[in-house]
């Protein structure tokens, strides 16, 4: 199959999975095309003796599930649950427009055990070998033959499914001296499961489990909400001795991760804000750059949505790193066309002299912070696929900063700002105003020092190079930093001949 990177499998009793893997740049869904047709090729060397024939389904294996369901019972046989939880759930669920796999845990399948009696069997001369080609012969769902007459044609139908342990005990499994062995004289046949070897609990009750994997670019959240819309439909149908227990929501975790972002979004925000009041002391000076925040995120969201990206961690990471990006152009316009306010110019000639001086220096600007993300945008592989969201969304917002300070910025400059009295001001800005003159004083004698000693300032730099190669070698790495999840795994693995029990 075309743009095929690996293949593993994984194998256990009754059952096999393959796991295909595709490189980045194959359509998914023409591969999975590709897939079914070489199943479909591949069915006819298959055995014919197989319960189901092999399915295949898109999702990633690395993927957790993000929806558990538990479905058990006080009263009503373990079979019954699972006929309820698979067939009939689980079909419903899979049907559901991003879900890729729902998997059964502890899975109780109906089916009918024969248990010979080698004693009995050794008395009559039968072989184990003998009773299975017997029951097999004798539970068949096959055409039985045709009536055809002159005017009217007729298919015998008879379905010869044994369903119960009950009806498999007058069954005649050989001859002997004239009469019939049945199988209640050289077995017992009982009503129980079709593997006996799995099992799954909710808490300390035996349950049937189905955990819903979603497909690759599916929104997981969108996903769930659809799961859950449906649940309560389906729980009116279920028998009252039947419970179904939500195990785990993958969505709250994600919703409660976002929130967080946002918030610290929002609390970011504010900061810059506050860091711009404080130092140009003027609240019409500060509403101006702070109205290239929200403007810059609004249309970097339009953006986004051309672009098909979702608001999730690695989007809103971009954004809120974006914030003290955003405002930064905003600001050297606004404080060159303060500059020649002071001068005693007009606000509307101040804006038009002060935005001309300045376009270039925005422009550069926001051209040098683009550059430092070209590098992820063009990064191969897993991990580019995954930034490649946050590089354009942080993109996105310093080019739109870049347009709101060469257009609006200067236009609210000649509207809304004029020349300030120092005199007019009360002690708080005189004491911002102190602080600041101190602070600056501060940065021009460390200057003038650095200045004086040059090589100690170059020698410092190049320590500080070496000091980051050595430090990023030793600090731990890792994929995507782990996160909580309000879940906890654990996984435990038995010795090789210790019995199910």
């Amino acid at each position: 199959i075309a743009g095929l990177d690996s293949m593993s499998s994984t194998s256990g009793q009754g059952t096999t999975s393959i796991t295909l893997q595709f490189s980045l740049d194959r359509n998914i869904d023409a591969a999975a095309q590709d897939v079914q047709s070489a199943i479909a090729a591949a069915q006819r060397r298959l055995p014919s003796s197989m319960p189901t024939p092999p399915s295949f389904r898109k999702i990633n294996p690395a993927d957790a599930p993000i929806f558990f369901i538990a479905l058990s019972s006080p009263t009503l046989p373990l079979p019954v649950v699972h006929e309820y939880a698979e067939t009939q759930l689980a079909q419903r669920l899979s049907t559901i427009s991003g879900v890729a796999q729902v998997q059964v845990f502890g899975s109780q399948k109906y089916a009918v055990r024969i248990r010979a009696n080698p004693d009995q069997l050794a008395a009559r001369g039968m072989g184990i070998d003998e009773l299975q080609q017997a029951v097999v012969q004798a539970n068949v769902n096959q055409p039985i033959g045709l009536l055809d007459g002159e005017r009217q044609a007729f298919a015998i139908k008879d379905n010869g499914q044994l369903t119960t342990a009950e009806a498999y005990r007058p069954l005649i499994v050989a001859w002997r001296n004239g009469a019939p062995v049945r199988l209640e004289d050289v077995a017992t046949p009982i009503d129980g499961v079709e593997n006996k070897r799995v099992a799954a609990w909710n808490v300390d009750k035996r349950a049937i489990v189905l955990a819903i994997q979603r497909q690759p670019g599916a929104n997981t959240i969108e996903t769930v909400d659809a799961i859950k819309r449906i649940l309560p439909s389906f729980q009116a149908k279920l028998p009252a001795a039947i419970s179904m227990t939500t195990l785990y929501d993958r969505s709250v975790s994600i919703k409660e991760s976002v929130e967080d972002v946002e918030i610290t979004l929002v609390i970011a925000g504010f900061l810059v804000i506050l860091v711009i009041l404080l130092f140009l002391r003027n609240l019409s000076a500060t509403i101006i750059p702070a109205l290239a925040l929200p403007i810059s995120v609004i249309g970097t969201f339009a953006v986004m949505h051309v672009l098909g990206f979702s608001l999730d961690n690695l989007s809103l990471l971009a954004l809120t790193l974006a914030v003290g990006f955003v405002v930064d152009d905003a600001i050297v316009m606004l404080e060159n066309i303060v500059r020649h306010i002071e001068l005693g110019e007009q606000p509307l000639q101040a804006a038009i002299k002060g935005s001309r001086e300045i376009g270039f220096t925005i422009i550069s600007m926001t051209i040098s912070l683009i550059a430092v993300f070209i590098p992820i945008l063009f990064m191969s592989g897993i991990v580019g696929r995954l930034l490649n969201e946050f590089a354009v969304t942080i993109c996105a917002a310093i080019i739109v900063s870049g347009i709101v300070s060469l257009t609006l910025t200067p236009m609210l400059c000649s509207r809304y700002l004029a020349h300030s009295n120092t005199e007019e001001h009360g002690r708080a800005f005189r004491l911002f105003d102190d602080l600041f003159q101190r602070l600056l004083s501060g940065y021009e004698k460390t200057l003038s020092i650095a200045m004086r000693h040059p090589r100690a300032v170059i020698a410092s730099f190049v320590l500080t190079l070496f000091a980051t190669a050595g430090l990023y070698t030793q600090i731990p790495k890792e994929f995507l930093p782990s996160g909580d999840t309000g879940q906890i795994t654990a996984v435990t693995e038995g010795a090789q001949d210790i019995s199910f029990a």
